[in-house]
């Protein structure tokens, strides 16, 4: 557990189209209940403040998440900035997006996360993350489960 009382669990996604497993920021809540604190940048269906059981597969690993126990509101999209695009004019981007309750984490160059809060407009968002793409500044997902009791990815 690091000094603010998070500890990691992971999630397995053997069918994911970039990585096998992400791990997430997580609160503790008792009985394998943990409250997600981070935007998930590569699972589906979770999202920033859900909580999830989690149980590890042995002493010495960490909790696994199992199941989804409740919505927290969040909604997640994920955007690729197009390569030509500076840090700058990415950040511009997103920092003008705050007006309709997104905030973001950074994964790398071109990869972020979007963290919609409960009381946002996804329609909005959404429009506007579609006008960005149509210009050629982004593509983006958003990040619904594609499969039920699942968190990956649809097999190829």
């Amino acid at each position: 557990m690091n000094e603010e009382g998070l500890v990691n669990i992971h999630i397995d996604l053997p069918n994911h189209w970039a990585i096998g497993g992400e791990s997430l920021w997580a609160t503790p809540l008792g009985n394998d209940l943990f409250r997600i604190e981070n935007v998930p940048f590569y699972a589906y269906g979770l999202n920033f403040h859900d909580v999830v059981k989690a149980i590890p597969e042995s002493d010495e690993l960490i909790p696994e998440v199992r199941e989804l126990v409740e919505l927290s509101g969040h909604r997640t999209f994920r955007v690729f900035f197009e390569k030509s695009i500076n840090r700058k004019k990415q950040e511009d981007v997103l920092n003008s997006m705050q007006i309709l309750t997104i905030s973001y984490e950074r994964a790398n160059d071109i990869f972020f996360s979007l963290d919609m809060q409960p009381d946002g407009n996804y329609q909005a968002v959404f429009d506007r993350l579609d006008e960005l793409e149509k210009e050629n500044i982004l593509e983006f997902e958003t990040c619904e489960a594609k499969m039920d009791g699942s968190f990956d990815d649809l097999p190829d």
